[in-house]
Parts: structure tokens; sequence; C-alpha cells
């Protein structure tokens, strides 16, 4: 986006960007650090689409560069009616995402029981810890039971719609190995702890311990 309102115009100019590195450890400090409080220009829907599987499109290309993807993912919010926005201090835009913006593709874990801790690296390199303020949820299909887990990587607008990433199946196999049953209420379910807390990844047959 820039100053104009016109929408992003993504060029080979546009690519010329620092090392990747150096570029993903700014964008990973530009999600945590607060901005000045300003109303942004509008600038209506934006031609991105953030495919399932966590590939970003521009006017239906792929974003091949991973650190413009970076860049972009930094500005993400997500707003109260549940729609996508690309922000910048200066100028917004509404775009599209089939599922969760990003994919949680490698597990990393210390510990066992509950003093086990669980990160995830996400396909923009952003380490997110499972726990209290990183909580992991699971969602079956309706017909076919079959599951698909996200983890909350931070805020949205509304306390129920948090920027998340889907856990990838690879991922999700290596989490069910580190799975243990507890007792949640008066169900016995199959789940993980991280950083003391108790995640359930969905309910045992009865009879299985």
């Amino acid at each position: 986006m820039n100053e104009t309102g016109a929408p992003f115009d993504i060029s080979d100019r546009d690519m010329a960007v620092p090392p990747v590195d150096p570029v993903i450890a700014a964008c990973s400090e530009r999600v945590r650090r607060p901005r000045t409080a300003r109303v942004p220009i509008e600038c209506g829907d934006l031609p991105f689409l953030i495919k399932r599987d966590g590939t970003w499109l521009y006017r239906g290309t792929p974003i091949n560069r991973k650190e413009l993807v970076c860049l972009f993912a930094s500005v993400l919010r997500r707003e109260e009616d549940g729609s996508w926005w690309l922000q910048t201090p200066a100028e917004r835009g509404r775009i599209e995402v089939e599922d969760a913006p990003f994919i949680a593709v490698e597990l990393d874990w210390t510990g066992d029981g509950r003093q086990q801790i669980l990160s995830f690296r996400t396909n923009i390199d952003e380490v997110v810890t499972a726990g209290p303020e990183h909580p992991i949820r699971v969602s079956h299909d309706i017909i076919t039971c079959e599951p698909t887990p996200y983890i909350k990587v931070r805020e949205g607008a509304a306390p129920h719609l948090a920027v998340e990433a889907r856990i990838n199946r690879a991922t999700y196999y290596e989490m069910v190995a580190l799975a243990v049953p507890e007792w949640v209420g008066n169900k016995r379910v199959l789940g993980v702890w991280s950083r003391g807390k108790f995640f359930s990844l969905g309910e045992l047959p009865p009879g299985e311990a």
C-alpha cells in the first residue's frame, strides 16, 4: 500500500529486500512492537489471498519471497467480524484468507508431563510456545470427524477470533505421540501439556486408558 491509497503493486524493484535472516528478525519484532494510534486510510479490497496451505497469492500469483511474506504477515490483523486486513499506521486494506493465515510446520519440546513445553515454528519462522497465552484447539469435521488442530499466534480484535496457525499433519502426529490421557470434567480425553496447561485433542472411546 502506498501513500496515495492505491493497492499494493509488487514489482522487481519492490522485491529488492535485504538478506532474509535480518528481515525475518525485524519482521518478527514489528509484530510485537506497539504502534502509535492513528486512523489509517481505507484502501478497500486488496488482491491478496492466503491459501489453506499457507501460500500467499497476489493477483493470483504466489509470492515466493519468504521475506516479503514475512513483511506482509507482520501487519496482518483480524477484525471483530472475522475479516482479515493488512494494516500499516497509514493505510489498511481487506484481504482473503481461506483458513488460518499461518501453518505450524515444526514442533520442538522439552520436559514431560505437567512440566512439558511445546514450541511450534510457523511457515514464517515465528516460534510460538503453547500455553495459557497461546492455546491449542482442535476442530473436528462434522461429517468425517477428522481433526484440524490450531495454535493461537496472536490476538485478534475480538477475544474469540484470534490469529492462528494451523498445525500441519506431520507436526500434529508428532504432538499426538506426546499426548497423555486425562480427565476433563467427566470425560476421559487424550491431550498434551505445555507450560502447565492441558490441551485436549479428543475424547477417548469408553474402555480406553
